[in-house]
C-alpha cells in the first residue's frame, strides 16, 4: 500500500508540476520572447496538446493505481474521501480532454478567439486545481498509519 501511495504521489506531482510549468512559465515566456505572436501561439498550441497527453497518462495511472484504496473497510465499500479523490482525477481528465478536443480546435481556427481563449484558460486553471488537490491529498499523512515496528 505504501509503494502504491508513493507511485500515486509521483504521478499526481508530475501532473500538477507539468501543468504549472507549462501554463505559468513556459507559455508566458513564449509570448514574451517569440515573435510574431502567431508563431508563439502555434508553439503554445503544440505544447498544450502535449500537456493534454501527459495529463491523460497521469490520470489513467492514478485511476489504475488507486483501485485498492477503499478495500480497507470490512464491507468492501470505498471510503467517501476515496470517491472525492477519484472525482478530482476524473474531473481533471475530463477537463484536459475537453480542452484538447472542444476548445483547442476553435482557438487554432481563430474562431471567436477571445471567448475560446478565456474558456480554455478557465478549463486549464480548474484542471490545475484538480491535479493540485489530488497531489495535496496524497501528500497528507495517511489516516491509517502503518503500525510501528518493535525495536
Amino acid at each position: 500500500m505504501i509503494q502504491n501511495r508513493r507511485f500515486c504521489t509521483l504521478a499526481a506531482g508530475l501532473w500538477w508540476g507539468s501543468l504549472s510549468t507549462l501554463g505559468f512559465f513556459v507559455v508566458p515566456m513564449l509570448f514574451a520572447h517569440l515573435q510574431p505572436v502567431a508563431v508563439a501561439g502555434g508553439m503554445a498550441a503544440r505544447l498544450f496538446s502535449g500537456q493534454t497527453w501527459i495529463s491523460v497518462v497521469c490520470a489513467m495511472l492514478l485511476i489504475v493505481a488507486s483501485r485498492g484504496r477503499g478495500r480497507a473497510q470490512e464491507d468492501g465499500a470505498a471510503a467517501p474521501q476515496d470517491y472525492g479523490w477519484i472525482a478530482l482525477v476524473l474531473a481533471g481528465l475530463l477537463l484536459a480532454l475537453l480542452s484538447e478536443f472542444a476548445v483547442a480546435p476553435r482557438i487554432v481556427a481563430r474562431e471567436n478567439l477571445r471567448l475560446w481563449h478565456s474558456v480554455g484558460t478557465g478549463l486549464y486553471v480548474v484542471q490545475w486545481a484538480c491535479a493540485g488537490l489530488c497531489f495535496w491529498r496524497l501528500l497528507r499523512p495517511s489516516s491509517n498509519p502503518p503500525p510501528s515496528q518493535p525495536a
